[in-house]
């Protein structure tokens, strides 16, 4: 398959991140289509949104592409299982993967990070304006992230809620939580919050494992690569 729609993006150590062009473009997606496997496109087919569909297809094509190379296999001796909490993971003729993956997409943006080594997750949201942002503000922030976020003012307060959110989902995502973990009851490290873009994360009831987060956004789009540490 031609790399035409996913391009590599960022190379943090050991973690691999693309990105992937989520743009309209029917043929495209039916040429991703055909990378799929039949459970995949009956799960493609039931989206109700054509923007969702066409998220997911061009994505979840991108991966397989990424994976058969990383892997050294064909595209039909791979397959996806999910684990306890949800998070997927790939097998090669049954067999779980030596590979760790997570995608996330918003908008017209896909993010893919992929690593050899420890668990990692990503989170990417598109830069505009959210609905119901004081809500969000509420339910995932910490009281003093909150008290930041709600003190900024214009374009900053997006911007820096976007930047926190997308660091604690990746974060929850690595962990292999996702939806299930209450994002709201840890905090991101004072000195990501005033601007610097990677350092070191231990959840407060998990001081064992260490996780380098990432602060990977553009102008266009607030994005995190959260990546599982040696434990000690």
């Amino acid at each position: 398959m031609e790399a035409k729609w996913w391009q590599p993006f960022r190379q943090l150590d050991d973690v691999e991140v693309v990105h992937v062009d989520l743009c309209p473009d029917a043929p495209r997606e039916q040429r991703a289509r055909t990378w799929l496997d039949d459970e995949e496109r009956q799960r493609a087919d039931r989206f109700q949104h054509e923007g969702a569909r066409r998220r997911y297809v061009l994505c979840r094509a991108a991966l397989r592409s990424l994976l058969i190379s990383a892997l050294d296999c064909r595209n039909q001796q791979l397959a996806f299982k999910a684990a306890e909490h949800g998070k997927p993971f790939a097998t090669v003729d049954g067999q779980p993967a030596l590979v760790s993956f997570n995608v996330s997409h918003s908008g017209r943006h896909g993010l893919i990070a992929l690593t050899c080594r420890g668990r990692v997750g990503v989170d990417v949201e598109e830069r505009v304006p959210q609905r119901n942002l004081d809500l969000l503000v509420g339910a995932v922030l910490s009281p003093e992230e909150r008290a930041e976020v709600t003190a900024a003012r214009g374009r900053r307060q997006l911007h820096l809620f976007l930047d926190l959110w997308t660091m604690k989902e990746a974060l929850s995502k690595a962990h292999g939580e996702g939806l299930s973990m209450d994002v709201a009851a840890f905090e991101i490290p004072r000195h990501l919050r005033n601007g610097a873009r990677g350092g070191e994360f231990r959840f407060a009831d998990a001081l064992d494992a260490a996780w380098w987060l990432e602060n990977i956004g553009t102008d266009r789009f607030a994005a995190a690569v959260a990546h599982e540490r040696d434990r000690r």
